[in-house]
């Protein structure tokens, strides 16, 4: 999908995933500490599915939770914070993006966003899904860490594809002479 957006057609786009992601996110969460908190886990279909509350002082499978409380503020709130507002002003100020990509980043930022309300609210990340067969399981997690996830998985085929496959050929220069076969000239 190469369809370029406007800016106003970003800004909409932006604001109704961001409202609706980060709303159901924190729903969620509220419901999982006014419900979960402090109560065995519970599993479901076969344990395939669980629902075990844990609060997270770290990232990413608790990446940084070993650091002290300063490093992990630096770190997970003011450098989210920094890397959440360059991503908007890319998404923003970026003059053509297709559909596809912004929807994918604005995954991210939303996800992003629904994480950082969390820590600077309690300095920690409510989780509270999990899923896995046996003991192949996924880290406990979030509707904001779905949305990164997915974020993730839409740009993942553009992350692989290599330059010399075409794909990624920077477009010549508007105005540009080619010649028939498209070459610059």
């Amino acid at each position: 999908m190469t369809d370029s957006m406007s800016r106003t057609s970003r800004l909409r786009l932006m604001l109704v995933l961001l409202v609706s992601l980060v709303g159901c996110d924190q729903a969620s969460k509220q419901y999982a500490v006014t419900h979960w908190k402090n109560q065995p886990k519970q599993s479901y279909l076969q344990d395939v599915f669980r629902i075990e509350y844990a609060e997270n002082t770290g990232a990413f499978l608790s990446l940084f939770g070993d650091l002290s409380p300063t490093a992990r503020y630096i770190i997970l709130v003011i450098g989210n914070a920094i890397g959440m507002a360059v991503l908007v002003g890319y998404l923003m100020s970026v003059s053509q993006i297709d559909r596809w990509n912004y929807v994918a980043w604005t995954l991210i930022f939303a996800g992003g966003i629904g994480n950082l309300i969390d820590r600077i609210r309690i300095n920690a990340v409510i989780d509270f899904l999990n899923l896995g067969i046996g003991p192949v399981r996924t880290g406990i997690f979030n509707v904001a860490d779905m949305a990164i996830t997915a974020g993730f998985f839409m740009l993942f085929p553009q992350i692989l594809r290599s330059p010399s496959t075409g794909h990624d050929a920077p477009a010549p220069l508007l105005n540009s002479p080619t010649s028939e076969s498209g070459t610059p000239t």
